[in-house]
């Protein structure tokens, strides 16, 4: 045996250990906590690892020789120490601890505790104020939930300060059913409280037990003959029993569980929680971790225990696992502390629930794969701003690019699109879109301009005012990419100029040769063709060209459609609408005999046949010479003369 080497130091500070619950923090020569751990006892747990290395595993073995100092802090129980861990672990993210990936807080859904609550997202869970549900990793599907929980029982969703003095007028969310109208008096805080309490049976999925309720509740009503209030639940009932349709039955007895399953890679892991409820597979929450190296299933599924136990909001008897974890008998004391009844650990060896418990691993590791392929798509990103940053020495480094692009015919319908790009991704929900108000020339330059300044200015405006501080252009990009050459780049740098905005580098991508333009340089810069930074420019320039030509062509269709009808005598706004509905398009309605016209769209026939003539002067007039395709093709356009291709 051969004993670790200390300073004078860490010996002094292993001779005061004392023997009690606590936290203990392994720092490095600077300063930097390396580790961070909890002990029932201090003094056991600390010195555990400067004895013989022999036992210690590879990567103890290498933490153990960075340590340079020691801190422990103690708590009056085991419970604290386990909360205290947690806390650490995330306010100093050590890189030898296992630990949550993701830096956001995942949301819950919290029923306030109002005399008419509602339900809310948020971000932080409080140690009062209401009952929360979650967390949720799946925002979309929590969404949903909560949609469904809003439809099923009518909560208000308004901010008002109830009860109010003087009942208000009923408003559009009770005449619609979405609210039980608590501003108006129709409702007593006894009844609304019955709905809130429904509410929270279905967001924690206790849908079995909810419909036995509602179903008992329901013929309660029946037999009092308040028809209106039963056959509410009896709508509500009928949407339950679809929902839990739609649940698998995973457990043949009727308890609440959670199974996890767990997989691991290189420096990270992935865990699946499967919430099981009456039996029901009610939800599943996927967690993503960071992880030392030669980390181990155990000790990466007991750090994943506490940090999802300390924010879950709900904790069942009965938590099902993969493997066996070292201090199973403090976990389950610590989890029976949150929850305020016993817990039990189980590994199940064969039969349904470790079916269950496979399940979820197997989850877990495509999970896994499919968050190492984003990684990949998210590091090749971020090499090809770097490599834009550098080839182009843009001022910052270009984390939010914005693209415009304008799309016209002959000027006309002209459209102004800005797309929205971060850490080399689009961010859709970004997206905006402008009808450009110069119109009657082809002038791409003033058109550029105009949908730059309006865009800026609107930024400014949301920044300076803070009602609107967090608007839809309240956030500035690093890099402006506008479709064009140096006219389009020149006029995006006069606004820039014009708005006072400074510090945001602007590039024009051309099409024909993949220049890029960039303000006062004589010539324009070639990237390789193969480059990654080229290939990201391409990108997001065809994209903005994509967004624009789409809105464009939309506008365009809409001014066909109505340019030719709007001229025929008999032809008012139902009749078009009609003959649109039957037809889809006017190039249809020029090749259909007048009897069909008649028939589809309930007109006279001889109203059909003049409608027939009048498609036909006007498609021959347009383009004489032309086939019948043509021809009507050219009908569609109120302006006459020939389409130029599609900016």
């Amino acid at each position: 045996m051969r004993a670790i080497l200390m300073n004078e130091s860490i010996e002094q500070k292993l001779l005061d250990l004392p023997a009690t619950p606590g936290v203990y923090l392994m720092k490095d020569a600077a300063g930097q906590i390396l580790y961070v751990g909890k002990a029932a006892s201090l003094r056991s747990r600390v010195r555990s690892y400067f004895q013989s290395p022999d036992g210690l595993a590879p990567r103890i073995q290498t933490l153990v020789g960075e340590i340079a100092d020691l801190e422990v802090i103690r708590t009056a129980t085991e419970a604290e120490a386990f909360l205290l861990e947690d806390a650490l672990i995330k306010r100093h993210q050590p890189r030898f601890n296992v630990r949550l990936r993701d830096d956001k807080r995942y949301p819950y859904l919290r029923i306030t505790d109002e005399p008419f609550p509602r339900v809310l997202i948020v971000r932080r869970r409080q140690a009062s104020g209401g009952r929360y549900f979650g967390p949720f990793t799946n925002v979309k599907a929590m969404r949903g939930t909560l949609k469904l929980a809003q439809k099923l029982f009518p909560i208000r969703t308004c901010t008002l300060d109830l009860p109010l003095k003087t009942p208000r007028r009923r408003c559009l969310n009770f005449d619609i059913g979405r609210c039980l109208g608590p501003c108006a008096g129709t409702v007593s805080e006894e009844e609304y409280t019955a709905a809130v309490d429904g509410a929270a049976l279905f967001l924690e999925g206790r849908i079995v037990g909810l419909t036995s309720k509602l179903r008992a509740d329901m013929e309660q009503a029946a037999s009092r003959q308040e028809f209106e209030r039963a056959a509410g639940l009896r709508d509500r009932l009928a949407a339950l029993l679809r929902t839990l349709e739609r649940q698998s039955v995973v457990l043949s007895d009727l308890a609440d569980r959670d199974a996890i399953g767990l997989a691991l890679g290189d420096g990270r892991a992935c865990a699946q929680v499967f919430l099981v409820r009456e039996g029901r597979l009610s939800a599943r929450e996927t967690f993503h971790l960071r992880t030392p190296a030669d980390a181990q299933v155990p000790d990466v599924l007991d750090s994943f225990l506490t940090q999802y136990y300390a924010q879950a909001t709900t904790i069942p008897r009965d938590v099902l696992l993969p493997v066996a974890i070292e201090e199973a008998d403090a976990m389950e004391t610590w989890l029976a502390s949150q929850r305020g009844a016993a817990v039990r650990l189980v590994v199940p060896k064969r039969g349904e629930k470790r079916a269950l418990v496979d399940l979820a691993s197997d989850n877990a590791r495509f999970a896994l794969k499919a968050s190492e392929k984003e990684d990949l798509v998210r590091d090749e990103g971020a090499e090809a701003l770097v490599e834009l940053a550098e080839m182009l020495s843009l001022a910052t480094f270009p984390q939010r690019i914005e693209a415009f692009d304008i799309s016209n015919t002959q000027g006309q319908e002209a459209t102004g699109s800005m797309v929205v790009f971060e850490s080399g991704r689009p961010r859709r929900d970004a997206y905006r879109r402008f009808k450009v108000h110069i119109s009657g020339k082809l002038d791409d330059v003033a058109m550029m301009a105009e949908v730059l300044r309006r865009r800026f200015r609107r930024g400014l405006a949301e920044l300076a005012d803070p009602t609107i501080a967090r608007g839809k252009f309240a956030e500035l990009p690093d890099l402006v990419l506008v479709d064009g050459g140096k006219g389009q780049v020149n006029a995006a740098r006069a606004v820039l100029q014009e708005l006072n905005i400074e510090g945001l580098d602007v590039i024009g991508l051309a099409k024909r040769l993949e220049e890029i333009y960039t303000p006062g340089a004589a010539t324009p810069v070639v990237l390789p063709k193969e480059s990654h930074a080229l290939l990201l420019l391409r990108h997001v320039r065809d994209e903005a060209h994509r967004f624009a030509v789409t809105y464009h062509r939309r506008l365009r269709s809409r001014r066909s459609f109505g340019s030719v009808l709007d001229e025929i005598p008999g032809i008012g706004p139902k009749r078009k609408s009609a003959l649109i509905k039957a037809f889809g398009s006017l190039e249809r309605m020029v090749a259909a005999p007048a009897e069909e016209i008649a028939e589809k769209a309930a007109l006279p026939l001889t109203l059909a046949e003049r409608v027939k003539s009048a498609l036909g002067e006007s498609a021959a007039s347009t383009v004489p010479t032309r086939g019948r395709r043509q021809a009507s093709g050219a009908a569609l356009r109120s302006d006459p003369r020939p389409t130029t291709t599609e900016r």
